[in-house]
C-alpha cells in the first residue's frame, strides 16, 4: 500500500487543488479540539459547472467533498469508543478524512484512504494543515477489492454502505483487515437501512448500534436540519466468543 502525496508540501498541494477547485478552510471543534478542513467554496456553483461540462448522463458528483452529518458524529464518538493514543486506525471511503484526522489529533496512528484521487488530495491537505503528518498518511484503498498486508485495531467508515452491491466486499474487507481484538465503527444516516450489509455482517460480527441526533446545515438551503445518525460497532464473533 503506497502513500499518496507523501513528499509534497502543503503549498504544493494547495496549488494543485486550486487549479481545479475554489476552496477555503472551515474549523470544526470536537471535545474542545479545533481542527481546520479544506472545503470547496460554493459547492452548488461547482456542481452546476460539472453538469454543464459533462456529457449527458455522466455527471460525477463530488460526494467526497462534503462534511456529512455522519462524519461529524463519528468524529464526536471517537473518544467515547476508545479511539485515541497509540491505536492503529484505518479510515476507508474517507472523503475529506474528518474522522481520521481527529483520530490522529487524539494520538492514533492513522491511514486515511479513499479511491478518489481528489479526496486523497484534500485529506492530505487536511493532515498537513493540522500538522499531523507524523501520525497520519493517505493511501488509495478500494474496500470492495483491495487486500492489504496489515491489520488494524480500528476501521472507520462513514456512509460506506449506501450501495447494496458494496456490502459483500466490505464484510470481507473487515474480516481480512481487523486485528484479532479489532473493531469496525461505521456511521450512517439512520434512514439508510443497508439490509444486505447487515444480513451478511451479522453472520460474522457481533453488532451494537447507537442512534444519535444532531443538527447540521442543509447543503441546499443553508438552514439547520435535524438528522439521526446510526453508529455501529462490529467485532468478529469468533474473537468475541473466545473472550467470553
Amino acid at each position: 500500500m503506497s502513500e499518496y502525496f507523501a513528499d509534497a508540501s502543503l503549498e504544493q498541494l494547495l496549488d494543485r487543488a486550486q487549479d481545479k477547485y475554489a476552496l477555503h478552510f472551515e474549523p470544526m471543534t470536537v471535545d474542545g479540539l479545533t481542527l481546520e478542513f479544506a472545503q470547496i467554496t460554493d459547492m452548488a456553483a461547482h456542481v452546476e459547472r460539472l453538469v454543464d461540462q459533462a456529457e449527458q448522463g455522466r455527471v460525477q458528483l463530488p460526494f467526497w467533498a462534503r462534511i456529512w452529518p455522519a462524519n461529524m458524529m463519528l468524529a464526536f464518538s471517537l473518544g467515547k469508543l476508545g479511539v485515541g493514543e497509540g491505536a492503529e486506525v484505518l479510515e476507508v471511503g474517507a472523503g475529506l478524512g474528518v474522522a481520521g484526522v481527529f483520530a490522529a489529533a487524539k494520538g492514533a496512528d492513522v491511514t486515511i484512504s479513499d479511491i478518489e484521487e481528489d479526496a486523497l488530495l484534500f485529506a492530505r491537505i487536511n493532515i498537513l494543515k493540522n500538522d499531523l503528518q507524523d501520525r497520519a498518511r493517505t493511501a488509495r484503498v478500494d474496500y470492495t477489492q483491495s487486500r492489504l498486508d496489515h491489520r488494524y485495531q480500528y476501521i472507520l467508515a462513514c456512509e460506506a454502505i449506501e450501495r447494496e452491491e458494496q456490502s459483500r466486499g466490505l464484510v470481507k474487507f473487515l474480516l481480512k483487515h481487523l486485528a484479532p481484538d479489532g473493531e469496525a465503527i461505521l456511521a450512517k444516516d439512520y434512514r439508510r437501512k443497508s439490509k444486505t450489509f447487515f444480513k451478511l455482517a451479522d453472520k460474522e460480527f457481533l453488532i451494537q448500534e447507537k442512534v444519535i441526533g444532531c443538527k447540521a446545515e442543509s447543503a441546499t438551503t443553508g438552514e439547520l436540519e435535524r438528522h439521526l445518525i446510526s453508529i455501529h460497532r462490529l467485532k468478529a464473533r469468533k474473537q468475541a466468543q473466545g473472550a467470553a
